[in-house]
């Protein structure tokens, strides 16, 4: 038996079977008779409209034979002992070889472009001169506009909403937690679980807003934020977003741009962590948010974030916080509490190493050419695997860490159970919605950065093999007439 034509065949019956079980009413292929069986709705004492495909037991017999075929092919998996991580977002170890060269100082001053000693205390909470202007041009803005931080985008965001909890954002009357009622977090999905998990622990409601080819919904974004003063931030990846890959429309980003918050503290969390990783030498475009910001009176708005951890050493890089000037000066009063000044030291050598736009370009491209035919390995074996039965769609990022994978309505969690038995670890489903619930138990975020071609092959093979034995088992357990 080949085992691929034999899948294919069980996807066609369950696809013929769900367009005769839409049939209803006036149509033609309902079930006679005057009940409804479990799993069905009685539209009369004549008629029976199928929630669901209704197999016979022909169906679920082969159904079950195949099933039983795919099973003998995972124990085959099951015995390689294969050790697959593939769970979250890193560099390999070839990509944090390339920045080696930051950690040899050779008889390099360490006086910063303004005379600071970089190894003492001191010098501006905001960053050193040289670091700040080349993020500031990096990012469109001015030197004003940005403030170096340390390690973890992450840290600094989690940080941000702290302040405005207890302390409050530039021009908003009181702190957050001063807000009647409990307050609430736009949350774009499928998104990325850190973000949800920082204001999930906070105490934030979270609110799911749906994911569009080219953003977030909109329309949900501004029925929420200009008609609910609960709605205090929203999180976003707007360039290659965790996980989708896709990149914010230039639409998307005029309309964030154009809200009018029914709260006054109301903050864009804009993580634009991947905005130079693109996988070819074109990439996306994105608008400026804090232009366009400016040009509707709202430059207080929005806080974008930066970070060099996937282009440096991840865990050892610098954060950036972009922000209105007003911004930035009220942050840099908040903080002149909590620290005697930053990490010099580091900022000075990432200034040093990626110097301009032009040399970061050279950079992303080196990191692009060693992760690059990973993602191209990942997307040929699905394609193979699911191209000609349509069972499962995915993304095409020209960029970012990340490919995001649908598979069938309710079998994603079998499917990343199995193949983490396997040895393959994904990140757990449902990870990319707040709380951990996908509503359909369908995303799989998929990262390919880590291991080697031949690896992810193996681990994309293993996870389409977990998949179709989901699929099948969900349809065994269908309705039989």
């Amino acid at each position: 038996m080949n085992n691929a034509s034999e899948f294919e065949k069980a996807v066609a019956i369950v696809k013929e079977k769900a367009i005769e079980g839409q049939k209803t009413v006036n149509g033609q292929n309902n079930v006679e008779g005057p009940k409804a069986v479990p799993g069905q709705k009685a539209v009369s004492d004549q008629k029976v409209v199928h929630d669901q495909p209704v197999f016979d037991h022909q169906d679920i017999a082969f159904f079950k034979k195949t099933l039983d075929i795919l099973k003998r092919d995972y124990g085959n998996v099951l015995g390689q002992n294969l050790k697959i991580d593939m769970q979250r977002g890193k560099p390999c170890v070839e990509q944090l070889e390339l920045a080696n060269e930051m950690l040899d100082w050779n008889s390099a001053p360490f006086k910063c472009e303004d005379g600071t000693e970089s190894r003492n205390y001191g010098g501006d909470l905001c960053g050193i001169p040289e670091c700040r202007k080349l993020f500031a041009d990096l990012a469109g803005v001015k030197r004003d506009n940005v403030l170096i931080s340390g390690n973890s985008s992450l840290s600094v965001m989690y940080d941000f909403i702290v302040k405005a909890m207890l302390l409050g954002v530039y021009g908003a009357e009181k702190p957050w937690l001063k807000y009647p009622g409990k307050l609430k977090f736009l949350c774009p999905s499928p998104g990325y679980d850190r973000h949800f998990k920082v204001t999930e622990v906070l105490g934030f409601d979270l609110v799911t807003v749906r994911m569009n080819p080219d953003g977030p919904d909109m329309d949900e974004v501004e029925r929420f934020v200009n008609c609910d003063d609960s709605v205090v931030g929203i999180w976003n990846v707007p360039k290659y977003s965790n996980p989708e890959g896709i990149t914010y429309s230039d639409n998307v980003v005029k309309r964030f741009a154009a809200l009018k918050p029914k709260a006054d503290g109301f903050r864009i969390f804009w993580d634009n962590s991947y905005f130079c990783h693109d996988l070819y030498e074109e990439g996306d475009v994105l608008l400026n948010l804090l232009e366009e910001c400016k040009k509707n009176g709202n430059e207080n708005m929005a806080y974008i974030f930066l970070s060099t951890s996937k282009i440096t050493f991840a865990g050892s890089g610098v954060s950036v916080a972009i922000a209105s000037e007003s911004n930035i000066k009220h942050i840099k009063s908040q903080i002149a509490t909590q620290t005697i000044g930053p990490d010099k030291i580091n900022q000075l050598r990432h200034a040093r190493y990626i110097k301009n736009a032009e040399t970061l370009k050279k950079i992303m491209m080196s990191h692009a050419a060693i992760i690059r035919p990973k993602f191209e390995c990942a997307r040929a074996v699905l394609e193979e695997e699911f191209s000609e039965n349509g069972l499962c769609q995915w993304n095409n990022p020209r960029g970012g860490y990340f490919i995001s994978l649908n598979a069938p309505d309710g079998c994603a969690t079998r499917a990343v159970s199995l193949a983490a038995q396997a040895g393959v670890l994904f990140t757990g489903a449902g990870s990319t919605f707040p709380y951990k619930k996908d509503p359909n138990d369908r995303n799989i975020r998929i990262a390919p950065t880590v291991p080697s071609v031949a690896e992810i092959s193996e681990a994309i093979k293993t996870l389409s093999l977990c998949i179709k034995i989901a699929y099948l088992e969900k349809q065994s357990g269908s309705l039989v007439i």
